[in-house]
């Protein structure tokens, strides 16, 4: 398993390499070119993913903090584990970079939306993490 995920980890830091020598240009619909466009997709939603959870860990609430970070941790073994999955089909192949990386991309931005919603959720809503202003109230 951990073969997977270092595989896919190779593959994407592999395609994020490539990126750097040559920008995306998706009027070119070659291989190496998408997985280039896939890594750049993939590298900036996870740049976003990491400003947006840099602002909720921010939080001065400790057990809610450590609830996060453990959250975020078990969620981005859930992410690579997934998308080695999904992707184990293409393994060897020169589509596996782009297929890791548009799986990644996928559940970043799904990951994405959920904490932005657990940000912006209505005060009184106990299913969510951060309620409103006091979020020290019990309903």
């Amino acid at each position: 398993m951990r073969r997977i995920f270092l595989f896919a980890g190779l593959a994407v830091l592999a395609a994020g390499a490539a990126a750097r020598a040559q920008e995306c240009d998706r009027s070119d619909d070659s291989q190496q070119m998408m997985n280039i466009c896939a890594g750049e997709d993939y590298q900036a939603a996870d740049a976003r993913l990491n400003k947006d959870y840099q602002d909720l860990i921010g939080s001065d609430d400790a057990d809610a903090k450590r609830l996060l970070q453990a959250a975020q941790r078990a969620w981005i073994a859930f992410r690579d584990a997934e998308c080695a999955h999904t992707a184990a089909a293409s393994q060897g192949g020169s589509i596996h970079a782009m297929a890791v990386s548009q799986c990644l991309t996928r559940l970043t931005n799904d990951r994405i939306k959920q904490l932005a919603a657990s940000a912006n959720c209505e005060e009184g809503d106990v299913s969510c993490a951060s309620p409103g202003e006091d979020s020290d109230e019990v309903q």
